[in-house]
């Protein structure tokens, strides 16, 4: 259940921001065939619950990271992003959090 809600939010996610791409005369990119050179983090193949738990905290951080990174290189120059990103980014830390707790069980 926790994994479905993270995987419904992680999709807003990249709505909001594919919608903010295309809003600044962008074109977001789909492409299924590059997508795993294009991402913050590894895929992993996990199938004991621990391992994912593992690997998808892993993924978080990766996540927060590469949101902070974008947030301070976008700085005063765009703030409709950056707030959009800073809001993304707290609902990461949230699911970091989800992950560390179910792995202290």
């Amino acid at each position: 259940a926790e994994f479905l809600e993270h995987a419904v939010q992680e999709q807003q996610h990249a709505d909001l921001i594919a919608e903010r791409i295309v809003q600044l005369n962008g074109k977001p990119n789909f492409n299924p065939a590059t997508l795993t050179a294009r991402s913050h983090a590894e895929y992993d193949e996990s199938e004991e619950v621990q391992a994912m738990i593992r690997a998808n905290l892993i993924a978080e951080r990766v996540a927060i990271e590469s949101y902070r990174q974008m947030i301070a290189a976008i700085g005063d120059k765009d703030p409709t992003t950056r707030q959009m990103l800073i809001g993304i980014m707290a609902v990461e830390e949230e699911h970091a959090d989800d992950m560390r707790d179910l792995l202290a069980k």
